[in-house]
């Protein structure tokens, strides 16, 4: 019995040296990996150190613009130093010209507000598409080769097929995951810009309330 042990021992193989098995392909895909990690955790980061105005902002801001004192509310709007003061400071700048004008002026700030928080945002959506084709290319060029294989031999047998196939299964295993991953943090990352994007709409439709006498 213990021989028996022995003898299968060898056999076993942990998940590194498995994965290892996947060939050349991996190199690409792990590139993918490393990129999609980057621009989530860049991103991230980003929209984490982005400040928020508290109500306090909009309470001064209501009180400079109804004074009139739209010097100091653009004073103000610097100060604060963030994607929504940018954008009502850009309502303010184009304060006396049609409603319509101003609302679109502010929604053109806001538009160069999102570039930024995207960045490369846009490439977590390409690796979640790609990585998972990648692998998949990789699975069939095993094929190829065990098919290949298999028309030299004289003797078919289960493991000249099997042995071939798990291995190149590994590299659609693997870009698979890639791609649910990146699937996953694109989406979350883009939940959170449209979130941001919600805000400032509100914002920007309250601020046009406030130059109709109404207030912020």
């Amino acid at each position: 019995m213990s021989m028996i042990f022995l003898l299968a021992a060898p056999a076993e193989m942990s998940y590194l040296d498995l994965i290892m098995k996947g060939g050349v392909l991996l190199i690409p895909l792990f590139l993918l990996s490393f990129i999609a990690i980057f621009i989530f955790f860049d991103r991230y980061f980003y929209m984490k150190g982005q400040k928020r105005l508290d109500p306090t902002f909009y309470e001064k801001l209501n009180e400079l613009i109804k004074a009139g004192n739209i010097d100091t509310a653009l004073a103000l709007c610097v100060s604060a130093n963030c994607s929504e003061s940018l954008i009502l400071m850009k309502g303010i700048q184009n304060l006396g010209r049609p409603i319509r004008d101003i609302y679109d002026q502010m929604e053109m700030e806001g538009k160069l507000e999102v570039y930024k928080y995207e960045g490369n945002m846009y490439f977590l959506g390409v690796i979640a598409g790609v990585a998972p084709m990648l692998g998949f290319i990789g699975t069939i060029l095993g094929v190829i080769k065990i098919f290949y294989n298999i028309s030299l031999a004289d003797n078919i047998s289960i493991s000249l097929i099997s042995g071939g196939l798990y291995e190149k299964l590994i590299t659609s295993g693997i870009g698979l995951t890639i791609g649910i991953i990146a699937y996953i943090g694109y989406h979350y990352l883009n939940n959170r810009v449209n979130k941001l994007v919600q805000n400032w709409e509100f914002r920007s439709v309250r601020f046009i309330d406030l130059i109709n006498n109404k207030t912020v």
